[in-house]
């Protein structure tokens, strides 16, 4: 099945120049597969990048068929992964498959890859041979580890990066097991930063006239997201240590989720004090109808509520108890003490505001029909590129090689049957 889709230089060559997305005319050559990469390669998308996505004939992207709950059909891993990309098959252990992947890197701006170690250098398309095919391009790649360190032909998923980066060493309570975070911040937090590569690297061109090689590793990434953990271990002369919903930095109550009407696995709002002064306390003893405790030597300084956190927990329980979750968070809120409810996949899935900003959208999806994914999170006052749903395996094929690279109906035709394409 193909797609019939506007050809996206096309469109934004008939808009005025202020209305064009803010990465029109960029062209990214999309090697990447699973997480990292096409986190990165969908941000550039979103941005208003032309991303063409390289499959393999046939079966596609290893993540179009990860995890399916509906054989036959593309992921929603997938789905959430590769909105508004372009799919072109390439065998690229064939000569005429590779050729045509040689022709359109001569086209584009930038080529981003997280194959394994030394995968893309055994294709022969390692950053020089790309260099000399396409001196202007931008060449990203995003690996598990540093290539050039100890464990550069180590293999990684989001997990091991976290391990690796320092995340699950800070992660659960104090006398238990390191725990993986529910988020992957190392996949889509390396194809963040490979993003921000990526555009200085664009920018730098414009003064220069070439390209140059962007690298990140999932374990640097982590080991970013973790500055304020290097604080407290400056401040404690030893490694940051698991501290639960506490403060890893400074002593500080409350910080920790507290127990709301209802009783479900989510049916908590956290609570969290500044430790520069007592306003916060001050303001919640007042909604809790708690004024006797303003004098309490237990809690008149934030270092004195760190030290008897467990009481405190105990006083703010025995009211959230009584209140659902949303009207906690609300009366806390309103007073100008920072709290939020905790809120589950499916409560912020179809959440009216959220849907309204665009944080979720629903697209139409040519086989799996209406689909909910996340939208760009991006505002830029100039800059609207609306949500397409990800493409089916190859549906660019036509439009991508015929009319970008002039390949001929009869000529597709031929690389089809020889299996290049």
């Amino acid at each position: 099945m193909t797609i019939q889709v506007k050809a996206p230089e096309a469109a934004q060559a008939a808009r005025s120049p202020a209305s064009r997305p803010a990465l029109a005319g960029v062209r990214v050559v999309d090697l990447s597969q699973f997480e990292a990469g096409p986190s990165c390669t969908q941000t550039l998308a979103w941005l208003g990048a032309e991303v063409i996505k390289i499959e393999a004939p046939g079966r596609g992207e290893q993540g179009r068929a990860a995890t399916s709950n509906k054989p036959g059909h593309d992921a929603n891993f997938f789905l959430l992964l590769n909105s508004n990309k372009r799919s072109v098959t390439c065998n690229l252990k064939h000569p005429k498959g590779r050729q045509v992947l040689v022709d359109l890197i001569k086209k584009a701006d930038v080529l981003v890859e997280n194959f394994a170690p030394g995968t893309i250098e055994r294709l022969g398309l390692g950053y020089e041979d790309v260099r000399k095919i396409n001196p202007r391009i931008v060449y990203a790649q995003i690996k598990g580890f540093a290539p050039e360190g100890p464990y550069g032909n180590y293999l990684a998923f989001d997990a091991i990066a976290q391990a690796a980066g320092g995340s699950l060493s800070i992660t659960g309570e104090p006398d238990g097991r390191p725990i993986k975070p529910g988020l992957n911040v190392a996949d889509t937090g390396a194809g963040l930063h490979c993003v921000i590569g990526i555009l200085a690297a664009l920018y730098q061109r414009q003064t220069t006239g070439v390209g140059q090689r962007v690298e990140v590793a999932m374990q640097d990434a982590v080991i970013n997201f973790g500055r304020i953990a290097y604080a407290a271990q400056a401040a404690l002369n030893g490694p940051a240590p698991r501290t639960g919903n506490q403060s890893i930095l400074a002593g500080t109550s409350p910080s920790e989720v507290y127990p709301c009407k209802g009783g479900g696995p989510n049916d908590y709002c956290y609570v969290y004090t500044t430790r520069a002064g007592n306003h916060h306390w001050e303001r919640l003893l007042g909604v809790i109808g708690r004024e006797d405790l303003l004098t309490d030597e237990r809690f008149t300084t934030p270092k004195a509520r760190q030290e008897n956190y467990k009481t405190v927990d105990a006083i703010i329980a025995e009211w959230t108890q009584h209140h659902d979750k949303r009207k906690v968070m609300k009366l806390f809120g309103d007073a100008g003490i920072p709290a939020s409810a905790v809120f589950d996949t499916m409560e912020l899935t179809v959440d009216p505001d959220l849907r309204r900003r665009g944080t979720f959208v629903s697209v139409n999806h040519p086989t799996r029909g209406e689909v909910v994914v996340p939208g760009c999170i991006i505002k830029l006052s100039d800059s609207h590129v609306p949500l397409e749903p990800s493409p089916l395996l190859g549906a660019d094929n036509d439009r991508v090689f015929g009319e970008l690279l002039g390949v001929t109906p009869d000529e597709m035709d031929a690389m089809r049957n020889e299996g290049a394409i």
